[in-house]
């Protein structure tokens, strides 16, 4: 497979497209190296892992450039994201040594519980942020005990190839993570279906998570989902409108729209409404858009021609917007930062667009801005905007979202949990928690025989 540069639409790499036999061949090596991996003792699993962070951690330009080459990521952000994979793998070393059962209290005997390892983990990362996705099921997977297939998305796959060269290198066991270049309906749909799969990690749309979700049922499969979004970014008349407008263009340009939490559903109070608008379209348009590699470009081109069309139908040619940014001409798939004003139900304002668009929806008081926030089918993220603590904690309940922010835009942390509620997926990753989604509880009884009275 031919891997692009959606800077430049150039051929940067060519990667093996991997077929069903080629996964079949991987779940056996993995089924043969997970078992010494899960018999170490949990330090010495700590310990290997923390090697795998320190490579990563000794080329983490080399794996932002990566990512910039395949995903037209700002080199900014790419920093920040294999940054991200080296402290995730960090953290999930040391949740290897916390991963304990627990005694509990019975009748006749002693209750132990013990975390037992599922065995193979099938991770299939997407292609917006395919460094950091990655390492939420790998990194937890691992510590846990288990192997793990990563399967990339078919447009980039070059740093999750890279990162399973720098486990060799950090002598991390042959077979034990391996990546398998290739396309969802073949490569992905093995993996999913292969009876040697303990469990399949997802990240992408809903529609493909539910084909997922359904295979995997067919075989009792564990199954983690992290699916779509259409977050709201709810300001109030009472909170800093100059800080909500100046912060609400990263919250859904930052890699160029492509986010499952990006905030493109912006609901304003009313009465600041017109206000808020003024202040936003100068922060909209000195948003900077171009080349990737330059450290003060702020947004890159979209991943592909084919997601360009779908942004494009959303947003016709002759759409009245009410900002617009520019875009750079030429070989690129790239697009403008674009917000409309529409109405709830407009089909832009329902649906996950996946690119630099957003709309803005005045309302006019709490209840209606909990209202039109549900008013989706999905359910991953949000912001709440503003000086009201007690508004700010009936809101934080009231929306029917996993991660929220108040006067942030915020999401992500590797040491929070992170999932969503309705069609925005199933499961939590990240967090404390993270480990034990990775592994069988084991509850075991041991009968003790009365105390016999001896003289």
């Amino acid at each position: 497979m031919d891997i692009l540069n959606p800077a430049t639409e150039e051929v940067v790499a060519t990667v093996p497209d991997s077929t069903a036999r080629d996964v079949d061949a991987a779940v056996r090596r993995a089924a043969a190296a997970q078992p010494a991996w899960a018999a170490l003792a949990p330090g010495d699993r700590a310990r290997a892992l923390r090697r795998f962070a320190a490579a990563v951690d000794a080329h983490l330009e080399e794996l932002a450039l990566l990512e910039v080459r395949e995903a037209g990521h700002p080199i900014g952000n790419a920093r920040w994201e294999a940054g991200n994979v080296r402290d995730l793998l960090d953290y999930a070393a040391g949740g290897a040594e916390r991963l304990t059962g627990a005694q509990i209290p019975v009748a006749g005997g002693l209750d132990v519980t013990f975390h037992e390892p599922l065995g193979v983990v099938a991770v299939i990362a997407p292609w917006n942020f395919p460094m950091p996705i990655a390492a939420w099921g790998l990194a937890p997977a691992l510590a846990a005990g288990n192997a793990v297939l990563l399967k990339p998305a078919e447009t980039t796959p070059l740093t999750a190839l890279r990162l399973a060269e720098l486990a060799l290198e950090a002598q991390l066991p042959e077979g034990l993570f391996q990546v398998l270049p290739g396309r969802g309906p073949v490569a992905g749909a093995a993996l999913v279906e292969h009876p040697g799969v303990a469990k399949v990690v997802f990240t992408g749309s809903t529609a493909v998570g539910k084909q997922i979700m359904a295979k995997c049922a067919a075989g009792v499969k564990r199954v983690t989902l992290e699916l779509g979004g259409k977050s709201p970014n709810i300001v109030f008349a009472d909170a800093d409108v100059e800080r909500a407008a100046a912060a609400a263009p990263g919250a859904f340009l930052d890699n160029t729209g492509q986010d499952c939490c990006a905030r493109s559903r912006i609901l304003v109070q009313r009465r600041v409404y017109d206000r808020f608008m003024e202040l936003l379209e100068p922060a909209v348009k000195s948003f900077v858009t171009g080349d990737p590699a330059d450290p003060a470009t702020q947004m890159g081109p979209l991943i592909s021609a084919a997601q360009r069309e779908r942004v494009r139908g959303y947003v016709p040619e002759d759409a009245p917007a009410a900002i617009r940014g520019e875009a750079p001409a030429g070989k690129g798939f790239w697009y403008p930062a674009t917000v409309l004003e529409a109405a709830p139900d407009d089909r832009v304002a329902t649906e996950e667009v996946f690119g630099p668009v957003a709309v803005v929806i005045p309302f006019e008081d709490e209840a209606e801005a909990v209202r039109l926030a549900n008013a989706t089918d999905y359910g991953l993220s949000g912001s709440i905007w503003t000086r009201d603590v007690s508004r700010a904690l009936r809101l934080s309940r009231a929306v029917a979202a996993g991660n929220l922010s108040v006067n942030s835009h915020s999401s992500v942390r590797y040491w929070t949990p992170f999932g969503g509620f309705k069609q925005s997926g199933l499961g939590r990753e990240l967090g404390p928690g993270a480990l034990a989604a990775f592994a069988e509880t084991k509850n075991v009884f041991i009968a003790i025989d009365p105390l016999e009275e001896t003289k």
